[in-house]
């Protein structure tokens, strides 16, 4: 998680939030000043942010090997800005937290329905060209940057997550709320888990194609799924008999060379292949049931498209 923290505060402020969440969230966390905050050289201008920014995630990718799937951007009030910025130039990126987020700097002063060339941190024109889960958090109680800017920033998302909307919250006091980390967590974990679908999910789609080889041949005769369920269940029945009698085959092996010698050469033939065939099904029809089983148990809704007032 790559940490970009509001205004008027500084590393040494934010050190024992950025503990509690890593340890809370089980993550690893990164955070950074911008120019000019704390001990940082520099002015605090709107470009030197988006740098500061780069700067750090290109240490996190570098430095420490940090994989662009891997990382979720976190900003906070007027941290959204250099965060957005950023993510609009990451495809990859895991997931962006939006804390109190402004819709731009001159609609925190104003009222304004349109974006000027003069504005900063146009977060409401950049947020649609995000491609990974957003996860917005606003206080409904703040003074400083209305509830209107994080609704108005959801709306907007590509990939819209389930927001907290804290009831009573204000700019700076959310993560003294309950349920401030249980939805992080929350959060967290429903992206941790479509990852996991994707990846299971391609292994499915490979293992599938591969059983698609050997059975192409039979699928007009397999019209419908109905019809295989008919037929594992008929199978499925006659396995306990079929297991009393593999253990007299040996003793049955000499009767049944006599019997064939007696019958015609045609007949066997036929009941062979036809066992054949009945015995190639069933083991395809078990091995597609248990490929279904394993996609249902992956199934998740992770996101949600409408909001819950909390």
């Amino acid at each position: 998680m790559l940490y970009s923290h509001g205004n008027a505060a500084d590393l040494g402020q934010m050190y024992d939030l950025f503990c509690e969440l890593s340890l809370h969230l089980r993550v690893n966390l990164m955070g950074y000043d911008y120019s000019g905050y704390g001990k940082s050289t520099g002015k605090p201008t709107e470009q030197n942010t988006y740098a500061d920014i780069e700067a750090a995630y290109r240490c996190l990718e570098e430095k420490y090997g940090v994989k662009e799937e891997d990382v979720i951007l976190y900003g906070q009030s007027v941290g959204s800005g250099p965060t957005l910025d950023l993510a609009t130039r990451l495809p990859k990126l895991r997931a962006v937290v939006l804390h109190s987020p402004i819709a731009s700097g001159l609609r925190v002063m104003y009222p304004v329905k349109k974006t000027y060339w003069f504005d900063i941190y146009k977060n409401i024109d950049k947020i649609p060209l995000v491609n990974c889960p957003v996860l917005v958090i606003h206080g409904t109680a703040d003074d400083v940057v209305d509830w209107s800017h994080g609704k108005q920033l959801w709306e907007c998302c590509k990939e819209k997550y389930e927001p907290l909307w804290v009831k009573g919250g204000n700019h700076c006091d959310l993560e003294l709320f309950p349920q401030y980390i249980k939805h992080l967590k929350k959060f967290i974990s429903a992206i941790e888990k479509s990852s996991r679908l994707r990846n299971v999910s391609g292994a499915i789609v490979y293992q599938t194609e591969d059983h698609r080889k050997s059975t192409d041949c039979r699928e007009a005769a397999r019209s419908s799924v109905d019809q295989r369920d008919k037929c594992r269940l008929s199978v499925e029945q006659k396995e306990k008999p079929r297991l009393s009698m593999d253990c007299r085959e040996k003793s049955r092996s000499s009767t049944d060379r006599r019997e064939r010698s007696r019958k015609s050469i045609d007949r066997p033939e036929r009941e062979s292949i036809g066992s054949y065939q009945h015995e190639k099904a069933r083991n395809s029809i078990d091995r597609f049931g248990g490929m279904i089983r394993s996609v249902g148990l992956c199934n998740i809704d992770c996101f949600k498209p409408t909001a819950t007032a909390i």
